[in-house]
């Protein structure tokens, strides 16, 4: 039987990495002679949790952090023709296009020519139409992945302001996400959550609401991508919190992305700040503040694969914006304990701005700092309400979340 060939990992167009599988499921990585000459060691290149050194690591959980769970992952997996564990196949065949910079692929990147296929408004319907039977919408000459449970599309906006998918690995733009059917108003409800979120300066992603279909669909900018002066799309590394920690999201019968499981905590996350960041303080400011929005919205699936760093350097990273903000605790049937504690506590609607200032304190964040920092987030939410219809369902209860904790319960 014939040796399974390296992969090759690209960033920013230069061959940093060369992938090598043991099995299907396990990857070894080494970082190439160049990348070790050209950055100091210990370096978080790809990942933290693959410092920049000469000897060989297990990537195994950062590369399947690359590719989607449940039926995406099978969708991919048939038109792989491998099992849905074969990550080294599955990298073969779709790593082109991957959440953040990299580009992963056995052939040399000048091989395949990147392009775009418009989409029509009709054709763009029988996509979202089909994406229950076809998650992704992969085609033969679709070279991308992105994790994630819910129905999608990856999409590039084109240079005449409409939508196209990504053919050979040209990085998409945008992300569009269909309305649940089991729980109409979610991506409507997560709409208002970016809102509130970009308002406060929690995100840089832009959102806009379409009915396409007949399904309401949430399209969202890739906080990992940019575009370029020649208008090019261009790639951002980053990687997410499970990524970063090499926790395995698939452990524990696929809870292992939740603290409880054995997923990152929000002390976690601090510590990997504390560490790399390059202004350390500012950073767990940010983090405090976005763990009180995330109590002020409601939001039980903020989890480590929901958590994400970005890598504005190569030897440095800092929280990425937020994503996937949606208010759970509205909807009866899923989450109301969070996926990370905060000062011991688990259920939203019981933490306190004590827990809160707890929680920071154990990063080692002064008390008063920390008090201030929640105080400050809180009002400047409550402020942001401005951009959300009165009636709303989260409107009414961030407000009454956030005048709860505005006066220390």
């Amino acid at each position: 039987m014939a040796k399974p060939e390296p992969l090759r990992v690209w960033l920013a167009g230069e061959e940093v990495a060369v992938l090598t599988p043991r099995r299907p499921w396990q990857l070894r990585c080494r970082y190439t002679e160049e990348a070790l000459d050209r950055w100091p060691g210990l370096s978080p290149l790809l990942s933290c949790s693959l410092p920049l050194q000469s000897r060989q690591m297990d990537a195994s959980v950062f590369l399947s952090g690359l590719l989607p769970e449940g039926q995406h992952r099978q969708a991919m997996a048939d038109e792989a023709k491998v099992p849905t564990n074969d990550v080294y196949s599955l990298l073969r065949r779709f790593g082109r296009d991957v959440a953040g910079a990299l580009v992963i692929s056995s052939e040399p990147l000048g091989v395949r020519s990147p392009s775009i296929a418009p989409y029509t408004p009709s054709s763009l319907e029988r996509e979202v139409d089909e994406l229950p039977e076809r998650p992704l919408a992969i085609y033969d000459d679709s070279e991308l992945s992105i994790g994630g449970l819910q129905d999608k599309l990856l999409l590039v906006r084109t240079p005449a302001g409409g939508w196209g998918r990504p053919v050979h690995g040209y990085p998409s733009s945008h992300i569009l996400k269909a309305d649940d059917p089991l729980r109409p108003g979610l991506v409507a409800a997560e709409s208002e959550c970016l809102l509130l979120a970009r308002a406060i300066g929690l995100t840089s992603v832009a959102s806009e609401l379409d009915t396409i279909a007949g399904r309401d669909c949430l399209i969202v900018s890739r906080f990992d991508r940019r575009l370029e002066a020649d208008g090019e799309v261009g790639r951002i590394h980053q990687e997410d919190l499970c990524q970063a920690l090499a926790r395995d999201p698939a452990a524990q019968r696929g809870r292992g992305k939740y603290e409880d499981a054995g997923g990152p905590s929000l002390r976690d996350a601090a510590l990997l700040l504390d560490r790399y960041a390059a202004d350390p303080t500012r950073q767990l400011d940010r983090l405090l503040a976005v763990a009180t929005y995330t109590v002020l919205i409601g939001n039980a699936d903020a989890h480590g694969k929901n958590l994400a760093l970005l890598h504005p350097t190569v030897e440095t990273v800092e929280l990425a914006p937020l994503y996937d903000t949606v208010p759970t605790v509205l909807w009866p049937r899923l989450r109301t304990r969070g996926a990370m504690s905060i000062g011991g506590r688990w259920e939203l609607a019981e933490i306190t701005v004590e827990d809160l200032v707890n929680e920071a304190a154990g990063w080692r964040v002064e008390r008063s700092r920390a008090a201030r920092v929640v105080a400050e987030t809180t009002e400047r939410i409550r402020d942001a309400l401005s951009e959300l219809a009165d009636e709303s369902r989260v409107a009414r209860y961030v407000r009454e979340r956030s005048e709860l904790l505005a006066h220390g319960m």
